[in-house]
Order: C-alpha cells, then structure tokens, then sequence
C-alpha cells in the first residue's frame, strides 16, 4: 500500500526513474547478481527494519524468488544497492546466493536522493527515520529547507518540525523509535524550556500514558513555572502567556513578549547558536539570499 503522502513524493521517483521503462531495462537485461558482492545504499537514510516483515518476505522470497529485480549501480569493489535493500536482506535471511538485479549508471547525488525519496514512501518509515532523511538532503546535497520542501512538496514548517525530532536526547529518540512516544508527544516535549527535563517528562509522558493534550497542559504548567516574573513586573495576561506557548511550540525555543502600559511590545525568540537561528529565520519564511 503506497504511503499517503507518496503522490507528491513519486514524481520525483518517476522523473529520476523516467527511463526505467525503456527497452534497455527489459527483463532480458535482468542479471543473478551474488549477493555476497552487493552492499547496501552508502547514504540510505533508513536505520531501522521490521525484522518480522523482512522474516515474512524471506519465507515468500524462500519459496517463490524474487519477482521484482533490485537495482544496483557498479562500485570500485562489486554493486551498491539503489533501491530495494529489503529484498536484499530478506534474500539473505533466505539462504540466497544470488539476486536478480538491473545495474545502472548513478553518480551520488542522485543514489542519495533516489534513497530518500524511496524511502519516504514507505509507510513503516519512522519519524526518526524521516527526519534523517530530509537531514541527509540538506547536509549532503547542500540544500536549504526551503528547497527540500519543494523538491518533495511539503511546506517548511513540516519539514522543520522533523528536524527538531533530531535534537531530542539519545534516549527520547529510543522510545519514539519504539512507538512509546508518538511524533505529537514528541514535538510537544519539545517546546519544554527546560531542556535538562526533557528526559524526566518523556518517561513520565509513557508511564502515566498522557495524551497529546495533556502532556501539552503539563509542559505548559512547567513552562510557566520556570517563568514567573519577579514581583516588581507586571503580571502578564492569559492571552499573553498562551501566545508565548504557542510561538514556543512553534519554534521549539523559549519565547518572551513583553507588553507597556501604551498597548506597544516586543516578542522575544531565544535561541542557541547560528544553526538554530538559520532554522527559526527559516519558519519564519526569512530569505537569507
């Protein structure tokens, strides 16, 4: 079943995939390739595998072969996978030697991106996994956010917000990987100001079972907590204080706004260092060109 968010996401596969069709990929240009001399994608973003869905497609793999070739592209020692990794390793689960396989002719930009768009396809794609693809995009491809989020047609904030997901601790991370946590109770531990407690509130968010909405009243309690204003200034408005909440949320990042008695004010965006402002600059659709 095609992901729902893939019809955007498979224009990009088919416009690299154009000539897929030609008569040069015919099945007669179908090869047995060992699997012992083929290596998985260099920049595929995908970290994890469900071990029992590849155990099911090494049981079918096991009785009937492969019925869709992988496709791989010639290396210095032996072929790098462009698409299909899971039939490799399931293959191998298998007991296989060998694979059918089309080779073609790839330079690294487009095995990197043919990996992410493959992948963001799949449904059982984490939002971790996700994440690291749209990171890969940026870092190896050079590309801003606003440019991944045309290439793929999502809007930036999308974009940004799974990014964010690669900040959380190493152990957050773990349980959003292992669907403890989901990707709203993840993005809401975000917008807690006090980093360090991160940690605490996720393990609290999956013992007590909290929804979205109540780990966001919580966070909300906890924020406003950490921001009590001395005695000597004026006590803000709730509609004050759920603005700063919300602009928190948005940007993942401590927000101030401060109002004079004329009615006038300012908003205040923290942030850490120049990544993290590029990234706030970027929700804010700020061009730096």
């Amino acid at each position: 079943m095609a992901n729902k968010n893939s019809k955007g996401l498979g224009r990009g596969i088919d416009a690299i995939f154009k000539d897929f069709e030609s008569p040069d990929l015919s099945l007669s240009n179908v090869e047995e390739l060992p699997l012992k001399d083929i290596r998985p994608n260099p920049y595929q973003p995908r970290k994890t595998f469900d071990e029992e869905a590849l155990e099911e497609l090494a049981a079918s793999i096991k009785n009937t072969g492969v019925f869709q070739p992988i496709i791989v592209r010639q290396s210095v020692s032996g072929y790098e996978i462009i698409t299909g990794e899971r039939r490799f390793r399931a293959s191998k689960m298998a007991g296989k030697e060998t694979i059918p396989a089309i080779i073609r002719t790839f330079d690294d930009p487009a095995m990197m991106e043919i990996a992410v768009l493959e992948n963001l396809q799949r449904e059982d794609l984490t939002p971790l996994d996700e994440a690291q693809a749209y990171d890969t995009l940026i870092k190896k491809l050079k590309l801003t956010q606003a440019e991944v989020s045309k290439r793929l047609g999502k809007s930036r904030p999308y974009i940004a917000n799974y990014l964010r997901l690669l900040t959380l601790p190493p152990e957050v991370k773990k349980l959003l990987n292992t669907n403890k946590l989901s990707m709203g109770q993840a993005r809401t531990l975000l917008s807690l100001k006090d980093k360090k407690k991160i940690n605490a509130v996720a393990k609290k968010t999956v013992a007590d079972g909290l929804t979205v909405r109540q780990l966001e009243r919580l966070i909300n309690q906890m924020n406003a907590g950490e921001a009590r204003p001395q005695h000597t200034e004026k006590k803000k408005s709730p509609y004050l204080r759920a603005s700063e909440n919300q602009l928190a949320g948005r940007f993942g990042t401590k927000v101030n706004i401060a109002q004079t008695q004329r009615g006038k004010g300012k908003i205040e965006i923290d942030f850490t260092d120049n990544s993290d402002l590029t990234r706030i600059l970027e929700l804010l659709d700020v061009d730096l060109n």
